[in-house]
């Protein structure tokens, strides 16, 4: 897999670009500014091993580290119909802080995990009794402020800067919709984005759960202000259980445990101590010739609601459910020892977005997640009784357990394992797992499965980044270079050229899907940060990442001038081999740009969903709509979609 774009601020802005040159160097420079010494990558590790492991990477944070324990969701099983009540709720982050004030669901953050069985139909009732305004400060901030160090992004620190404000956000009023990510449910049922409830309302949605065990998750999806509403607190874990996964007797009860993982930022009050309000702080990296936003990302990484706790666990094998449920931080989580060494061979990956893998994989590289990207690990204690372990994360050129606060990490620290010295033990790793579990190749495919093509365009004039749905075209009909025109020359060597069909959510709906076809969506990162793709409704397999020469694409034509051509095909990693509903679209560096490949059959259900980049501060400006229709009524119209290909 590229090491080059996985990271929340790769915009094709001057500043992003020299952010990304620091590379190792970020974290001297950071040290630095920040009052350190210049060291060797292997003295600072020195440094940092004897160094207080409380004590956050940078200063200014205030709070330490590992002063709560873990926090464990409660868990609802219900067995008949069920009501989930959002409401305003005083939440401990830390122990340092005062109660902080959020929208939550039953007044828990996380909310509560529903766990279900597989083909157990639930109805749930999401009733909205939240009341007052928004409980978020958001203020906007220049790319750099004075005083702060340079080439730092300065949302790595807490507090407004001297920003004002946004008057728009504070005048919010409750106002959801909730969505079961992941969820095989009929579009009636899924959250359409804009169906938002009032206080004293409630969405009736039903969940035929028929789909194999695996880790959904709820959250609000209310247009235009999800990146607000989640970051309120409305999230939480949803389980599907079956008899296969049953059978493998994987740890269970308090030793399956899940992390939700999300970044946040804190207000100050007047003499610069944090008051627990959440701060949604973003920069604005340029306003002309367009206005870019650099995605939320905030300097505290909260674990079930709670910065940076403590867990302890015995010397034995764990099953983690983990979902990173950040606006738009990917993680890069590692699990080092109290010398910031990666423990080999502890952490294995079992299963992804939409169920268990065929076999367990070791993963000692890190484990890659971006925004609603889940992954099921399992963690092997037995052999480190009495040790103090790190799940933290990191980036490329950047030793595991450093900060690099020039890309955006202030304090690498996810999540601190004490582990005891006694247990008992009787789990066995499989070497199968999931025997329904079969690895697609497009040869899978049936011979006239419709193809698509989405364009995520970099930012700059006209406007924000965009989204386009292709169709191909003859090139003899179309101008070239011009408007919405993009030439790819795939690993095959054929040419193909695609004219844009649409790009804002406004326009008119181009993807009409029959029930139970197969489909192949490809998506073409031209520039810009790493998009998380999901797709409502339907599972996917991802078949293959490739990276192409974007050089010909010129963003003040909006079309490529030249064809965008083939280099090379990075490896998946473990967790990307397995049934998806979120796939990274990374954007490469040095004019290169990256496509992937996914394939899902849209069964179950049908009605009217949409596709989407997970960056919550893109949501809703790439967003589109598609439908699922019956295929004998689509038997009866013609010409409703042309958005495809074949063959």
């Amino acid at each position: 897999m590229t090491e080059t774009s996985d990271g929340f601020d790769d915009y094709p802005t001057d500043l992003s670009r020299r952010r990304l040159l620091f590379g190792v160097g970020a974290a001297v420079a950071g040290a630095t500014a920040l009052g350190g010494t210049v060291l060797g990558p292997a003295l600072v590790g020195e440094r940092e091993a004897r160094a207080d492991p409380g004590v956050p990477g940078v200063p200014e944070l205030l709070l330490p580290k590992f002063a709560d324990a873990l926090p464990i969701p409660p868990v609802l099983r219900p067995r008949g119909d069920l009501t989930v009540r959002m409401r305003v709720a005083n939440v401990k982050l830390h122990a340092h802080l005062p109660p902080t004030p959020l929208w939550t669901y039953d007044g828990h953050f996380p909310g509560p995990t529903i766990e279900v069985q597989r083909g157990r139909r639930l109805r749930v009732a999401w009733t909205n009794e939240l009341s007052g305004p928004l409980p978020i400060v958001a203020v906007e901030i220049p790319d750099t402020v004075p005083g702060r160090p340079p080439g730092v992004p300065p949302t790595n620190y807490p507090g407004r800067d001297g920003a004002t404000p946004l008057a728009a956000v504070a005048g919010l009023t409750p106002w959801t919709a909730v969505h079961v990510h992941g969820a095989h449910s009929g579009g009636g049922q899924d959250g359409w984005a804009e169906n938002g409830l009032s206080p004293g309302e409630s969405q009736l949605s039903e969940y035929s759960n028929d789909q194999p065990a695996t880790a959904l998750w709820y959250h609000d999806h209310a247009m235009h202000i999800s990146r607000f509403t989640l970051m309120s607190g409305l999230l939480g874990m949803y389980l599907i259980r079956d008899d296969e996964e049953s059978a493998l007797r994987l740890p269970r009860g308090k030793y399956e445990v899940p992390l939700v993982l999300c970044d946040r930022n804190l207000d100050l009050d007047a003499a610069g101590k944090p008051t627990g309000a959440l701060l949604h702080k973003i920069s604005i990296a340029r306003t002309e010739p367009a206005r870019i936003v650099v995605p939320f990302a905030g300097p505290y990484t909260l674990v079930n609601g709670v910065i940076w706790p403590y867990f302890e666990v015995e010397p034995r094998w764990y099953r983690f459910r983990v979902l990173n449920a950040s606006n738009a931080r990917v993680f890069r989580l590692v699990l080092v020892d109290e010398n910031n060494v990666v423990v080999p061979g502890a952490l294995k990956v079992i299963g992804s977005d939409g169920g268990l893998l065929g076999a367990p994989s070791t993963v000692d590289e890190p484990l890659i997640l971006s925004s609603s990207e889940r992954a099921d690990i399992l963690i092997d204690f037995g052999a480190l009784a009495g040790r103090r372990l790190r799940l933290v994360n990191t980036r490329p050129g950047t030793a595991p357990g450093l900060p690099d606060p020039g890309n955006g990490i202030a304090e690498p620290d996810v999540l601190q394992f004490r582990v005891g010295r006694r247990g008992h033990d009787d789990f066995r790793l499989p070497a199968k797992l999931a025997p329904s579990f079969t690895r697609l190749t497009p040869a899978d495919l049936p011979p006239d499965v419709t193809r698509r093509l989405v364009v995520l365009t970099p930012p700059g004039s006209p406007g924000d980044p965009e989204m386009w749905e292709m169709t191909e075209v003859d090139p003899a009909e179309v101008t070239i270079p011009g408007d919405g025109i993009v030439q790819l020359r795939g690993a095959d060597g054929k040419l193909r050229t695609y004219r844009r069909m649409s790009a804002g959510y406004q326009d008119a709906t181009m993807y009409t899907v029959p029930r139970d076809a197969w489909e192949e969506w490809s998506f073409l990162n031209l520039g810009g940060p790493p998009h998380p793709m999901h797709i409502h409704l339907v599972r996917f397999q991802a078949f293959r990442r490739e990276l192409f020469d974007a050089r010909g694409f010129d963003v003040r034509i909006r079309g490529t001038k030249t064809p965008l051509t083939f280099l090379s095909q990075p490896e998946l990693e473990a967790h990307e081999t397995g049934w998806k509903d979120v796939i990274r679209v990374a954007s490469g560096q040095d004019g290169k740009a990256e496509l992937v490949t996914v394939a899902g059959r849209f069964g179950h259900a049908t009605g009217r969903y949409v596709y989407h980049c997970h960056l919550l501060e893109h949501e809703h400006a790439m967003m589109r709509p598609f439908v699922v229709t019956p295929p004998e009524v689509l038997a009866l119209v013609s010409g409703l979609d042309e958005g495809h290909h074949h063959g």
